[in-house]
C-alpha cells in the first residue's frame, strides 16, 4: 500500500471504529444484537440490560466529570503567560476544532464550543507573548461537510476580533492531531521557529503536548477550554441528598462529556502504539 493510502486508512478507521466502542454506538450494537436474539430471552435480556447500563454510567454526571478531570488536571494554565509582559515564543499555535465554516444560512465563521482557543489565543497575542499565530487545522472528510479548511474559518473569526492577518500562518492539511504536529513543525521550520506556545482545550491537551514535544518543538502548553472547574467539583461532590439525584439521572450533555473523554485515552493509546508520543 501507498503511504497515502495507508494514511487514508486509518484516518478512516480511527473515525469509525470507535464509534462502536463509546457508550452510544456500543449500546446501539448491543440493542441491535438484541434484536436478533428474539428467540433466546436470556441473551436478550442481557443485551439490552448491559445496553441500558452502559448508557446510564455514560451519562452519570460524576462519571462524566470524573473522566473530563482526569485529563483537564495534567496541565494547568500558566499564569506567567498572562502576568509577564513580552515575548513568551516565537508563535502561538493553535489547533483546529475551534470554528464553524460560513456556509449557509451562517453569514460568517463562527465558534465552537471550542471557540475560548481562538479568544486565548487572541488575548496572548494581544499581550506580546508571540508575533505570530499559526492556525492548524484542515477539512475532515466523511465527519463532517467543510467547503473550506478550518484555518480559514479561524483566520478569518482572529481578523474579526482585531488580530492583523499579517500576524496569522495558516496550516490547512492536517486531520487529526498528529498530522496538526507534523505539518505545522514543517511550516515551523522554514521560518526557523523552534519555541511555541500550544493552545487547545485542556481535555485535548494531553495528547496534542506529547505529539508536539515528539516533533523536537520546545512546546509551553497553553490549555484553555475548561468543562469542569474546582467549584463544580466540590459542587458536584457535596453530600446533598438532592445533588447526588440528581447526578444519578444521565444526560446528553454528560454522555457527550465522557465520548469525548473516552476518545481521548483512546487516542492516547492508538498514539502510543504508532510511535507518535
Amino acid at each position: 500500500m501507498t503511504p497515502a493510502y495507508t494514511t487514508d486508512m486509518f484516518y478512516f478507521l480511527s473515525k469509525f471504529i470507535p464509534l462502536f466502542v463509546y457508550p452510544l454506538g456500543l449500546a446501539c450494537v448491543l440493542l441491535a444484537l438484541a434484536l436478533c436474539a428474539r428467540r433466546r430471552r436470556r441473551w436478550q435480556t442481557r443485551f439490552v440490560a448491559v445496553a441500558l447500563a452502559l448508557l446510564w454510567i455514560g451519562g452519570n454526571r460524576i462519571v462524566s466529570m470524573a473522566l473530563m478531570r482526569s485529563l483537564e488536571s495534567q496541565y494547568l494554565p500558566d499564569a506567567t503567560l498572562e502576568s509577564t509582559p513580552g515575548p513568551h515564543a516565537d508563535v502561538i499555535v493553535v489547533l483546529g476544532g475551534a470554528a464553524r465554516a460560513a456556509a449557509a444560512p451562517r453569514l460568517t465563521s463562527e465558534v465552537r464550543e471550542s471557540g475560548d482557543r481562538l479568544l486565548y489565543a487572541a488575548q496572548l497575542y494581544e499581550q506580546g507573548a508571540a508575533a505570530h499565530i499559526l492556525l492548524s487545522g484542515g477539512t475532515t472528510e466523511w465527519v463532517e461537510s467543510s467547503p473550506m479548511p478550518e484555518a480559514q474559518d479561524m483566520a478569518d473569526i482572529l481578523a474579526a476580533i482585531g488580530v492583523p492577518r499579517g500576524a496569522l500562518w495558516l496550516e490547512s492539511t492536517s486531520r487529526n492531531t498528529y498530522e496538526n504536529a507534523v505539518e505545522t513543525q514543517a511550516i515551523l521550520k522554514r521560518h526557523g521557529a523552534t519555541r511555541v506556545i500550544l493552545v487547545t482545550s485542556a481535555w485535548h491537551m494531553p495528547r496534542a503536548y506529547a505529539v508536539f514535544a515528539q516533533t523536537g518543538l520546545e512546546v509551553i502548553p497553553a490549555p484553555t477550554d475548561f468543562l469542569v472547574t474546582q467549584e463544580d467539583w466540590a459542587y458536584y461532590t457535596q453530600p446533598d441528598a438532592v445533588v447526588q439525584l440528581f447526578n444519578l439521572l444521565p444526560t446528553a450533555t454528560n454522555l457527550s462529556f465522557t465520548t469525548q473523554a473516552l476518545k481521548e485515552y483512546i487516542g492516547l493509546c492508538i498514539y502510543g502504539l504508532r510511535g507518535w508520543l
